[in-house]
């Protein structure tokens, strides 16, 4: 266990994966520290916490309270809260459906999977975007998803050195998307209202002002092109329409190098 002083002190770490030590586990009371109590149950309790709260709310002390514990006890089990922020960063990892790169599927369907199910991650968890730039996100669901992602482009046909340029577009295209997405639904949650309404409320709000009254009448076009009578059935669409814009890109310039 780091002191307090050491860890207020003490410089930043690279990673929690990389200290070399062994998870710590529940000892009984009469031991000073909390029986039923490890690693594992704590980072379960973090992901809640901040699923419910979000990352700004959350400190040890609540983390404490949620677990009828001293912060001091929750200290036992991790050394720092950012060691334990990123436990939970790569715990949310694990509910991830990674295909099998090398079953023969397509390559086509196996990147629609997975970048559905980051953009899906992304939205559940909104604290996952900030924390994702934060960490080195080497944990064993971080690396299983990195590895799994990095076969599936390979098996596009892209020469090597394309095959890092079009998975940071695929996959820097659905963070972003799915960051906005996930944060818009907070903000919705926030008001009280539902994703229609406050999307109807705020096109309402914009038109009614003159300095926008030619945009919104440029895009009335668009928007009615777009489809959907919701904004769910919108953003699926888009989401869907861009996905596979990325993915003609990649079968077009797999055709160039070929």
């Amino acid at each position: 266990m780091v002191r307090a002083a050491d860890r207020a002190q003490g410089p930043a770490r690279v990673s929690v994966w990389l200290e070399g030590k062994a998870p710590r586990r529940g000892t009984t009371r009469s031991g000073g520290q909390p029986s039923g109590l490890d690693r594992d149950r704590i980072t379960e309790v973090t992901v809640r916490l901040l699923d419910a709260e979000g990352l700004a709310r959350f400190s040890m002390r609540r983390l404490a309270a949620e677990l009828n514990v001293t912060a001091m006890s929750v200290y036992w089990y991790v050394d720092t809260k950012d060691d334990l922020l990123e436990l939970a960063l790569d715990a949310v990892f694990g509910q991830l459906a990674l295909p099998d790169p090398e079953s023969g599927e397509d390559w086509r369907d196996q990147l629609r999977s997975v970048a559905t199910g980051y953009r899906a991650l992304l939205v559940r968890h909104p604290w996952v975007s900030p924390l994702s730039g934060s960490f080195l996100n080497i944990g064993p669901h971080s690396m299983a998803f990195s590895l799994c992602v990095q076969q599936v482009i390979r098996n596009t046909g892209l020469p090597p050195h394309g095959q890092m340029g079009a998975l940071s577009a695929v996959f820097q295209f659905v963070y972003g998307f799915g960051t906005i997405e996930g944060h818009f639904i907070q903000r919705c949650a926030s008001a009280g209202m539902s994703q229609d309404d406050y999307f109807r409320q705020a096109m309402s709000t914009i038109s009614e002002q003159p300095q926008f009254a030619a945009h919104v009448e440029s895009a009335a076009d668009l928007m009615e092109a777009r489809g959907g009578d919701t904004v769910e059935e919108m953003r699926e669409r888009d989401f869907n329409f861009a996905l596979d814009t990325l993915i003609a890109g990649i079968e077009t310039m797999v055709q160039r190098g070929s």
